[in-house]
């Protein structure tokens, strides 16, 4: 099993959203390095941090999970969506996206400052100046000390 942290803005969709809905696409990946982590590497049953980016403050809100593994994101061959990509093409779809499920929310927001200040995290991707990636490993020890500092373990 691997570990994951993965980003979205809580005001399009939030750890609260995937609690209440259980289930959800991870759609709308659109850059190779994070759609490579997707295809290649994300399998059934890893863990994820569900972190909430673009907030204040910004940081880990709670743990979900792999349910099914990289398929055609259908968003990239819709013309109307924020995600369309006129040259992928449904013989070859360029971008991918998995099916997450809800594990927890985590007693307390695990805030990006918290993350950055605690020597533990170095080399954790998402502290580094100017990660932008959307989906990027987690190494296991990182993913539990995440988990301690949010009271969930």
């Amino acid at each position: 099993m691997r570990h994951w942290l993965m980003k979205s803005e809580p005001d399009v969709y939030s750890i609260d959203d995937l609690e209440r809905d259980r289930r959800t696409t991870w759609e709308g990946v659109r850059n190779y390095q994070a759609r490579n982590f997707l295809r290649d590497d994300m399998k059934v049953g890893d863990l994820v941090l569900f972190y909430h980016s673009n907030a204040e403050p910004a940081g880990v809100a709670g743990v979900a999970r792999v349910c099914r593994e990289a398929y055609a994101d259908p968003t990239q061959f819709d013309p109307q969506s924020a995600y369309h990509d006129p040259g992928a093409k449904p013989e070859a779809p360029r971008w991918l996206m998995v099916d997450v499920e809800f594990v927890r929310k985590l007693p307390a927001l695990v805030a990006l400052d918290a993350l950055k200040a605690d020597p533990s995290l170095e080399g954790m991707y998402v502290i580094r100046r100017g990660m932008r990636l959307s989906v990027q490993p987690v190494t296991p020890a990182h993913f539990a000390h995440v988990l301690r500092m949010g009271g969930a373990a």
